[in-house]
């Protein structure tokens, strides 16, 4: 892990800059995928960076591309790739609170009816089979407000831990090496 003015360096050494990208992709540069490979390269080696450091990522070409056919802009791919990802974790996030709005509504009238149910049911009964069916009554009432809770206490931060992580590799100083001759 390798350091540069301050910048935790993920290097990179490919044959070519088409590498780089998805062969499917009819768009290889600029507009286009990163191959899955080189994204998850790169993201495992972001994730072990230290978090309080600015990223540079260093390619390194074996060969160059034919000499008709003019270099691909690596560095803007990249960090789009990586800004077209961080909005799309942004966006994740706002459906996620969005759904967890409409799951916390839905959870909340059938705890609600779960409970009136139980009192409904139970009233002026007593015994053992009364109070097993409050209760259970209860419990399907919790269990129905579980998923939303656990929407809004968990669910958001491995989103905005992604977010943060592709924002960061979206501001990463891109720096392509040809081969050395």
């Amino acid at each position: 892990m390798p350091e540069q003015n301050g910048k935790t360096t993920i290097e990179l050494r490919l044959r070519d800059a088409a590498q780089l990208f998805n062969s499917l992709d009819p768009f290889p540069f600029r507009e286009g995928d990163l191959a899955a490979e080189a994204e998850e390269y790169i993201l495992d080696w972001a994730r072990d960076l230290p978090k309080d450091k600015p990223i540079a990522i260093v390619i390194h070409l074996e060969r160059p591309d034919a000499p008709h056919k003019p270099l691909p802009d690596l560095a803007t791919a990249i960090t789009r790739w990586f800004a077209g990802r961080a909005s799309a974790e942004t966006r994740a996030l706002h459906e996620l609170f969005h759904d967890g709005r409409l799951a916390f509504m839905i959870g909340f009238v059938g705890l609600a009816g779960c409970l009136f149910l139980s009192w409904l049911l139970t009233r002026g009964q007593d015994g053992p089979f009364a109070r097993v069916f409050q209760e259970s009554l209860i419990i399907i009432g919790w269990v129905v407000i579980w998923r939303p809770a656990e929407m809004f206490l968990y669910d958001w931060v491995p989103i905005l831990r992604r977010r943060k992580l592709y924002r960061r590799l979206a501001a990463a100083n891109v720096e392509v090496r040809p081969p050395q001759a």
